[in-house]
């Protein structure tokens, strides 16, 4: 027993000796500057800070060294601060606040800014005012060039997808075009009926002999009948419980002033003076009838001031704007906080990719895919020359417009069409009512189309339209009689036979879309068409899929559309670099192709 409690003792001695030394060694250091070298504390050889200081080498800082004077006291490097942002994003971290308690903390960060600490005021004022857009893009250029003489990259293929993600605004913060035609109609009710008021003032009272003034009238807005409609037909659809009508007619409301409102009031300060009528304000003093129609008048041209600026905010192209970010439009998400489709304040991120290099990024408050095509693919233009020969994108972005303009620069289109599935059904086969399942014919230069009766569809005109950037030409062709014909209930859109027994066959094509369209389909269906869309969900999507799900990067943390595309180019460079340094570890290779599994 003696034995048994000495082998404890001892035990017990040797442990607590044990964490004696463990918290002597941990905390009782002694100092709180240490010698590193005496640690040899280094970075790995590969990290990739060594490849980002390499690449950094060899770039032409001019553009960015411009934004600053020789004048005052000199601040941080801007080419140290542009490393640390850059390296940041490539390491995932785009807050300033982390970035800076990095830059404490962190071995790399210290190496890049060699022990310097730059505040938080350093970073926002660098990126909100010195380095740009343009900038960014420029720097972005150069890796690339650098990409294309060791072969990574040609810069003559793109690959082109978009996303949206979410902008620095509030949820629920969101103006409508609609609401505002609504409220607009209310209002001009009311601006009607202040008119005839001031008006009937004036002849009851003698006023407008006296003082010479004229009937005021009431200005007018065009559209507004087509809003009044929309209006009616909701209320009634409202009570059949049926989905409503969109309401988003553009007004123009550039002619539309509240100056003419203030002209009325000004006269009714006239009349004020001139009879000795004193307008008062607080409890217990009775307005007179000119002072509440003068401030009527004013609450009016008040809200329609807001109105007016309400709609120039928004523009023409978007029918929605958040009040916290101006320039952010309201999209529907996949998902939301509350998972759900619920539509939130974002913006529509556009990438061009080549080999798993992002070419080139594109932020707008666009809603759709259709208008972003030509920015990007002229940026491209600008930056490198005619060199591009093909470009591949989904359905989305399939437009006359699109692409005809890749015609126009000799850019093979790989855009796969709107209807690509539909081709494939019995259904598109078998539609006898369009052209394309009927017989094309020509007689002295001239062309018809024969039905599935064995009639004649001749040319009957040509009508032209004018488009943004372009001339949209439609060929317009008809039967002279379809009397008789079995096959009217399949060949005529919504046939009623009561109504539309003597209706014949009309046909409009727009020949020009129809050849652009069967020249892109061509093209996706061939053999390196097939690739192209395999290169392009998979490097494309690929990116989207990382930059959301293993970056976390759904939300941006800038406000206004320049800062969030510099916030987007910062993310879009570092990736590029991390990119490149796989390439030089043999840790990513370039694609060609799916690789068959040999069989077993």
């Amino acid at each position: 027993m003696a034995n048994d409690n000495h082998l404890l003792s001892v035990t017990c001695y040797n442990v607590t000796m044990l964490n004696h030394y463990y918290y002597s060694e941990f905390f009782e250091l002694g100092q709180q500057k240490i010698n590193f070298n005496f640690y040899e504390l280094s970075l790995p050889a590969d990290d990739p800070v060594f490849t980002l200081k390499k690449v950094m080498e060899e770039m032409d800082f001019t553009a960015l060294l411009a934004q600053y004077s020789g004048k005052g006291k000199r601040g941080f490097n801007p080419i140290m601060k542009y490393g640390v942002l850059t390296y940041a994003n490539m390491r995932g971290v785009r807050e300033i606040d982390r970035i800076v308690e990095l830059c404490k903390r962190d071995l790399a960060f210290i190496w890049l800014t060699q022990g310097v600490q730059p505040k938080r005021d350093a970073f926002y004022d660098f990126i909100n005012k010195k380095l740009t857009g343009e900038i960014l893009d420029d720097l972005n250029y150069q890796l690339l060039r650098r990409l294309k003489k060791e072969g990574l990259i040609t810069l003559e293929s793109l690959f082109i997808d978009g996303t949206k993600i979410e902008a620095n605004a509030n949820r629920y913060t969101f103006v409508w075009r609609g609401t505002l035609n609504y409220h607009l109609v209310r209002l001009l009710d009311t601006i009607d009926a202040l008119y005839s008021k001031y008006n009937a003032f004036l002849k009851e009272n003698g006023y407008d002999k006296k003082y010479g003034l004229g009937q005021a009238r009431m200005f007018i807005i065009e559209g507004m009948d087509k809003v009044r409609e929309v209006i009616a037909k909701n209320r009634k659809r409202k009570l059949t419980k049926h989905k409503k009508l969109s309401n988003n007619r553009i007004i123009e409301i550039d002619n539309c002033s509240p100056l003419d409102m203030l002209k009325l009031q000004k006269n009714l300060s006239l009349i004020a003076d001139g009879e000795g009528i004193r307008f008062v304000c607080g409890k217990g003093k009775r307005k007179s009838e000119i002072q509440q129609l003068y401030e009527e008048l004013e609450a009016c041209g008040r809200k329609l001031l807001e109105y007016k600026e309400s709609f120039e905010i928004m523009g023409k192209d978007r029918n929605s704007y958040s009040k916290t970010d101006l320039e952010a439009t309201f999209m529907r998400m996949k998902d939301d906080h509350m998972m759900n489709g619920q539509l939130k304040p974002a913006y529509n991120v556009q990438i061009a990719v080549e080999n798993y290099f992002i070419i080139h990024g594109y932020v707008s408050n666009d809603r759709t895919d259709y208008n972003t095509l030509i920015p990007v693919i002229q940026k491209h233009i600008r930056a490198f020359g005619e060199i591009l020969k093909e470009a591949t994108a989904d359905s989305g972005y399939c437009s006359e417009k699109n692409l005809l303009f890749l015609k126009e620069h000799n850019i093979e289109s790989y855009i796969k069409l709107q209807d690509h599935e539909q081709r494939k059904t019995r259904a598109y086969k078998e539609n006898i009512g369009k052209y394309y399942n009927m017989t094309p014919q020509t007689f002295e230069d001239e062309r018809y189309y024969i039905c599935h009766d064995g009639r004649e569809l001749r040319h009957i005109r040509t009508e032209e339209k004018k488009m943004e950037g372009y001339t949209q030409t439609v060929e317009v062709y008809g039967c002279t009689d379809c009397g008789g014909c079995e096959h009217k209930a399949r060949c005529l859109y919504k046939y009623d036979p009561e109504k539309d027994e003597d209706k014949n066959k009309i046909m409009k094509i727009n020949e020009q879309w129809e050849g652009l369209k069967e020249r892109s389909h061509a093209n996706i269906q061939s053999e390196k068409g097939i690739l192209n869309r395999q290169i392009r969900s998979i490097q494309t999507e690929g990116h989207f899929g990382d930059i959301k799900e293993n970056d976390d990067f759904r939300r941006f943390h800038h406000r206004t559309e320049d800062k969030v595309y510099k916030e987007f180019m910062l993310y879009a460079i570092g990736r590029n670099i991390n990119k490149y340094h796989r390439f030089l570890c043999d840790k990513l290779h370039k694609f060609e192709g799916k690789q068959e599994e040999n069989a077993a």
